[in-house]
């Protein structure tokens, strides 16, 4: 059984401070495996040095650590040559238009202080409510993808709606065009356009490219207005009205949310989250030695990403029989995901990872009932304060510029990640400011962004109408030949729903079990950081008993630190 054990090394003589301390497991007849938490090295005169460590040791390497405080010139040439995982972890081109992943098959090919169980939430809510327009607007503002939804003050040309069309869903007196001025919303699906569905069983799927166009009435709710399922307006491409069949309309508003399981699925959850979140970690692991004060910021951060990640590769993608993302449940299928993903690459900007930037630049500033916003906010502006804490204490302008190791991790960052695609990514950090931005965004998408298209995968996909992730017939050409007997025939069979897999959190938000810091000041921090996190968290549960269907999403006790489910 697995025992706690301090062991005490003395010497007679002071051996002067101490730069590194080396560690090496002798090898038994059977091989075993330790797990070191720390060396604590006290001289003569009670002054005590911290070399952390929480990681295993094996014989079958050596294990070099650093003191805490980290910033030792006589070794400078040593420690670079010690950066925990440079050596095991290599990059791996996956395909050459999206973040690169790590060189490594199975999680056991992982570093075992990178390695880290099953539960299922069931809603009864969405059952009664998933064919009311009231809550299909509301997916879009705090459902599980709440990052399509932009403001609309100008129709695309490929999207022909009249006022004519949408009257009747607007006040009397009003016009789209006066909506326009700040209450008429869009989704557009563009990036599905022109994938073919996948064939499952023999059987041809499907999947739309549209666009959804919504109206946040007066009484604060977003309503749908008008849904065209593909991207070229034609006659064979009917606009979907509210005043259309019940059934008519259903069906559009189905396709509509296979189209947001699409690009949650692959977009906002796969692309944005985990592989950023796996090019965040093999920078850090590669790039910043273990003592360097922003890997022990960022490293509660990236613990167990690697072996997700390498878990849902290798299985949940790979074998068909673990559902979560396959080929035999998904209409957009591999050839698909891979052409979405490339276009969404493309597409990813460094401005779209920040929320105060992403809200701003899809005019989303007072759209009301907007919990997403409200409580991504409020989080960013905690984070961005405990970053800017520590990571002053550490940087003026100056340090930060010459610290060579910090700018080759962005230099990873951009170069793995960003595929240089955006111009406007820094490429270099000039300013504390900004390296304070970088972080803030980092930890924000590894920690309440992955919450945020995650942590809902039951709660809107157990009751599969609501979330198909495929559909059995083509997108509609004309009106009128919908009936509740041709939209159960479109929607996935029993076998080919998904099972949705959710780990268990291992670390909650803003937990640092390691004694990776040992200043008062990062300490300090640290501990405001939780307070602030507690103080956020009870906002949210009093706001949360007045809403008929509370978010509890971005609640920080339901946020882990890292992408580790």
């Amino acid at each position: 059984a697995p025992q706690l054990t301090t062991l005490t090394v003395s010497c007679k003589e002071s051996l002067g401070p101490f730069f590194l301390v080396q560690l090496e497991l002798k090898a038994l007849e059977v091989e075993d495996h330790w797990f070191c938490s720390k060396v604590i090295v006290t001289d003569p005169e009670g002054r005590q040095q911290l070399f952390p460590c929480y990681q295993w040791l094996s014989p079958k390497k050596k294990t070099i650590l650093r003191e805490a405080t980290g910033f030792h010139s006589k070794c400078k040439s040593i420690y670079n040559s010690v950066i925990v995982c440079a050596v095991s972890c290599r990059w791996s081109v996956y395909d050459s238009e999206i973040p690169h992943i790590v060189q490594v098959d199975s999680a056991s090919g992982l570093p075992y202080e990178t390695v880290s169980i099953l539960s299922m939430l069931f809603p009864e809510y969405i059952k009664k409510h998933w064919m009311t327009d009231t809550f299909f607007g509301y997916q879009f503002l705090n459902g599980l993808n709440p990052m399509m939804i932009k403001r609309c003050s100008k129709l695309p040309n490929n999207f022909p709606v009249t006022n004519d069309m949408v009257k009747s869903a607007l006040p009397k007196e009003s016009s789209l065009e006066k909506e326009m001025e700040g209450n008429i919303f869009l989704c557009d699906y563009a990036r599905l356009g022109g994938i073919v569905g996948n064939v499952i069983d023999g059987i041809q799927q499907y999947l739309a490219a549209p666009l959804c166009l919504l109206f946040s009435n007066p009484q604060g709710k977003l309503l749908p207005i008008a849904i065209q399922l593909k991207q070229k307006p034609e006659a064979q491409n009917p606009i979907f009205l509210p005043t259309d069949s019940k059934h008519d309309w259903l069906l559009a508003k189905l396709f509509v949310r296979n189209a947001e399981f699409n690009e949650n699925a692959v977009n906002f959850h796969l692309l944005r989250t985990h592989l950023l979140a796996e090019v965040f970690t093999m920078a850090t692991l590669r790039a910043l030695p273990s003592v360097h004060p922003l890997f022990k910021l960022l490293f509660p951060h990236i613990r167990y990403t690697l072996q997700i990640n390498i878990m849902g590769r290798k299985l949940l993608i790979d074998l068909p029989s673990l559902y979560i993302f396959t080929t035999q449940n998904c209409a957009i299928g591999i050839k698909g995901m891979i052409t979405l993903m490339r276009r969404a690459t493309a597409s990813l900007t460094y401005s779209s990872l920040c929320l105060p930037d992403n809200i701003k630049e899809r005019g989303l500033e007072n759209i009301p009932h907007y919990y997403y916003r409200d409580d991504g906010l409020k989080l960013w502006n905690i984070i961005h304060k405990f970053v800017n804490g520590v990571v002053a204490h550490y940087y003026t302008d100056r340090d930060v510029q010459e610290d060579s190791e910090l700018q080759t991790w962005l230099t990873e960052i951009v170069e793995h990640g960003f595929l240089k695609n955006d111009n406007r990514i820094p490429k270099s950090f000039h300013t504390v400011a900004e390296l304070v931005k970088f972080v803030t965004m980092l930890i924000f998408t590894v920690s309440a962004q992955h919450a945020a298209v995650n942590n809902g995968q039951f709660d809107f996909g157990a009751w599969m109408p609501n979330f198909p992730s495929t559909m059995k017939a083509p997108p509609p050409t004309t009106k009128g030949q919908a009936t509740a007997e041709s939209i159960l025939a479109a929607l996935p069979n029993v076998k080919h729903t998904l099972i949705q897999i959710i780990w268990q959190l291992s670390y909650p938000f803003g937990y640092y079990p390691e004694e990776l810091f040992v200043e008062a000041v990062p300490l300090q921090k640290m501990e405001q950081f939780r307070q602030d996190l507690k103080a956020l968290e009870g906002e949210i549960e009093a706001r949360n008993k007045n809403l008929e269907l509370p978010y509890d999403y971005l609640n920080p006790k339901n946020v882990a630190n890292s992408v580790d489910l």
